[in-house]
């Protein structure tokens, strides 16, 4: 069982799994865990599959975003990532400008590594920010 990160040799592969709307972010088997750690603070979650062998990890975009905001994540997420000197693919069918641009300015203005605003738009309780359980 390989990932897409050691199939290309990258140390990071964003790309949409066919067939579904899942985006995934998957490291080299064995990846450092500052490399985990970031994409965790970029907004992607961490799975994990134990096995008798190595730990598999990868990372998803959070299931609550609709498309767009699962885009502009990924794409967010490649210039933090080059900028802590990582080698990243990201698939063009998840590839958003406008979020690339965005980040390359964070990240030339020294602001710290988070994910775009879109992606903290809905709670991880699945309601959009300011609706309120009654």
């Amino acid at each position: 069982m390989g990932n897409r990160a050691d199939d290309e040799g990258t140390d990071v592969t964003i790309y949409r799994k066919p067939l579904t709307d899942t985006v995934h972010a998957d490291t080299p088997t064995g990846a450092p865990e500052p490399l985990l750690a970031l994409l965790d603070n970029l907004g992607f979650e961490r799975r994990t599959l134990p096995t008798p062998g190595p730990v598999y990890v990868w990372h998803e975009a959070p299931a609550h975003l609709d498309e767009d905001a699962k885009k502009q994540l990924a794409t967010h997420a490649v210039p933090w990532l080059h900028k802590a000197g990582y080698v990243v693919h990201i698939s063009d069918d998840v590839w958003d400008a406008g979020a690339y641009t965005d980040a390359a300015t964070a990240v030339r203005d020294h602001r710290a590594p988070a994910p775009p605003s879109t992606a903290a738009a809905v709670p991880a309780a699945g309601r959009p920010a300011g609706v309120h359980r009654r």
